[in-house]
């Protein structure tokens, strides 16, 4: 199971109006349901079905309300950088390039953090703030939404 994948997911559901989603990816043998809480605030859930033994599936309850269990809460103090645009994410300027940025990196608000493309023009994405990058929530080469995360820095 993909976590970065999951976490996307929730991510999307949480900043959107998507109240529930499913995918099912039967060449992968997985299947993904996921349910935003209803009205009156109770919490939602989500079930993921991997195969299990002997084909059977398997089912996973995963939480995503606010009860204190959410295994995807990250810390408040960090500050997301987010897509400008719709387009294909690149951490470096060309294939055999070194990446712009790694877990770790101090970066201030001109640092260039990535590439987007977007209808053939790559656009440098900037961090437009000061501090260190504590995780990169895509992968290279990723389709990104306007306004989706692409990593988290810790403020300095």
């Amino acid at each position: 199971m993909d976590l970065k994948l999951l976490r996307n997911l929730v991510r999307i559901m949480e900043r959107g109006e998507v109240s529930e989603l499913e995918i099912d990816d039967e060449k992968a043998g997985l299947r993904i349901h996921l349910k935003r809480g209803d009205a009156h605030g109770a919490p939602g859930h989500s079930v993921v079905m991997m195969p299990g033994a002997a084909g059977a599936p398997a089912a996973a309850p995963i939480h995503s309300g606010d009860d204190g269990g959410d295994p995807l809460a990250r810390d408040p103090s960090l500050e997301e950088i987010t897509s400008p645009m719709v387009g294909t994410f690149y951490r470096a300027a060309s294939p055999g390039a070194e990446n712009f940025t790694e877990v770790g990196t101090a970066v201030h608000d001109e640092s260039v953090v990535c590439i987007i493309e977007a209808m053939k023009v790559m656009n440098e994405i900037k961090a437009e703030i000061r501090g260190e990058i504590v995780e990169i929530l895509v992968e290279n080469g990723e389709p990104v939404e306007f306004g989706q995360p692409l990593f988290l820095v810790r403020p300095s």
